[in-house]
């Protein structure tokens, strides 16, 4: 069982790091699937092998994205977490928030590439299709996850 654990996590580890996350972020949600309840923070750190520093970092981006929830036990202090929502949702929006704040700063490092005639012209066929692929993500984030 521990070797086909172990796919899971390096399959989700490649996706959010094809997402241009870490692949903490990955492990994290393999291993609340796998487990399918709510994890504490020091089952995470053992079942992902990440430090506890960087799966709590990790949990606050997957909160803020609408993945996991975390939550504490009236009967102990520990912090869990757990899924929470639609995981192809919460995956869109992290690929959809990456994509924005990449386009964001392209185009503002544009603008402090127009120095002479012949660069002018470079950077502005460059930002017309960057601006091109930010409608584009734009479109994207409108459509809707198709339901379970």
């Amino acid at each position: 069982m521990d070797s086909i654990e172990e796919k899971i996590h390096a399959t989700f580890a490649n996706v959010a790091a094809s997402l241009g996350y870490s692949e903490v972020h990955g492990r994290i949600i393999s291993a609340l699937m796998v487990a399918g309840r709510p994890l504490s923070l020091d089952e995470l750190t053992k079942h992902t092998k990440y430090s506890p520093a960087s799966i709590s970092l990790s949990l606050d981006l997957l909160e803020i994205i609408g993945i996991i929830k975390k939550t504490k036990d009236r009967g102990d202090r520990k912090l869990y977490a757990k899924l929470d929502g639609d995981l192809i949702e919460g995956l869109r929006n992290a690929m959809i928030l990456k994509l924005q704040k990449e386009i964001s700063n392209t185009l503002n490092e544009f603008s402090s590439l127009k120095t002479d005639t012949k660069t002018k012209n470079a950077v502005a066929i460059l930002e017309k299709e960057v601006r091109r692929l930010q409608e584009y993500v734009r479109r994207l984030s409108e459509v809707e996850v198709p339901k379970r």
